[in-house]
């Protein structure tokens, strides 16, 4: 595994580094029903191929990062459906070996190689709380303390750094605790490199209320991290969290907010905008802001991800 920082080369090249978006609504859209605890994970066991080719719309659409369907991928989530231990490391390392494989197909086309450079594979580190399926991922109120967060997703970690990912992509953080959890165990793996992104509730606190300039400070210090930001956070908080985070910390600052639109949970609908054009002039005002790493979490599509990169700066 090659020890060099994987973004640098986006950032010196082109200025930015463009990731992609959702992944659960495209599967949805194609008629997936994901109302499972394993969430878009359930497809690594049913529909593999159906991910693939989200992966490869998105590379078609221009994100020069595409993240792997391991968000809601645990062990004990596996284990929990009766995979044995051996079956569900396996499924996981199957995430990113789609994401791997639907790069290299894309890839292999001369004409995706014209003024570009290779994208990247984010192998996704979705937390804890994504695990339990009962909300804790947008409030960080856990029943684990920072050991017993670092205990649970070791192996999970272990798992995903033996792949031939370029880098990991720690997201979705809504703890304190567990950023601190997750960069213990990068420490422990000094040929990896993350970037971390935390879900904010407002424009300066992550979800479980700890300001999100201590938990960009605690980062600050470690090389491995190459960017730090927000995903999975409604777009009007960015551009003051991006100032925020880019006040303290030298590396780029990471931002995959969701589409705009507000999810129901008493109706299980998402209600209220849903405008490429304006996510994508919102993007250009996040980068900028200083964001350098932008796409979309949550209902945002290959098309926001298209018209994002047309609008950032060539």
């Amino acid at each position: 595994m090659n020890s060099h920082n994987p973004i640098q080369p986006f950032l010196e090249s082109q200025g930015f580094l463009v990731v992609d978006g959702g992944l659960a609504s495209e599967l949805e859209r194609a008629g997936f029903d994901l109302d499972d605890s394993l969430w878009s994970a359930k497809l690594l066991l049913d529909a593999p191929e159906a991910i693939a080719d989200v992966h490869r719309e998105y590379l078609e659409a221009g994100a020069d990062c595409i993240i792997s369907a391991s968000y809601q991928a645990t062990i004990e989530g596996f284990m929990a459906r009766g995979s044995t231990e051996s079956i569900a490391e396996d499924t996981i390392r199957r995430a990113v070996g789609l994401a791997l494989e639907a790069r290299g197909e894309f890839w292999a086309d001369a004409a995706h190689r014209q003024d570009r450079l290779k994208p990247l594979v984010a192998a996704s580190v979705g937390p804890y709380g994504a695990y339990l399926a009962n909300g804790a991922e947008f409030t960080g109120d856990y029943d684990l303390d920072e050991s017993g967060l670092v205990e649970f997703h070791r192996r999970r970690w272990e798992v995903l750094c033996s792949t031939d990912a370029d880098l990991l992509a720690c997201e979705t953080i809504p703890s304190a605790d567990e950023a601190r959890a997750l960069a213990r165990l990068l420490t422990e793996t000094p040929d990896r490199h993350a970037w971390f992104s935390f879900s904010c509730r407002d424009g300066e606190h992550i979800r479980d209320g700890t300001p999100i300039t201590e938990c960009v400070r605690e980062l600050s210090s470690i090389d491995q991290v190459v960017a730090v930001g927000v995903n999975c956070t409604a777009p009007a908080h960015i551009t003051s969290l991006v100032e925020v985070i880019g006040d303290i910390i030298g590396t780029p600052v990471v931002v995959y907010p969701n589409s705009g639109e507000i999810w129901d949970a008493d109706r299980k609908q998402w209600s209220g905008p849903a405008d490429p054009i304006a996510f994508a002039l919102a993007g250009r005002g996040w980068y900028g802001s200083g964001a350098r790493l932008l796409g979309g979490c949550c209902r945002t599509r290959p098309g926001d991800i298209r018209r994002l990169r047309e609008v950032l700066p060539h």
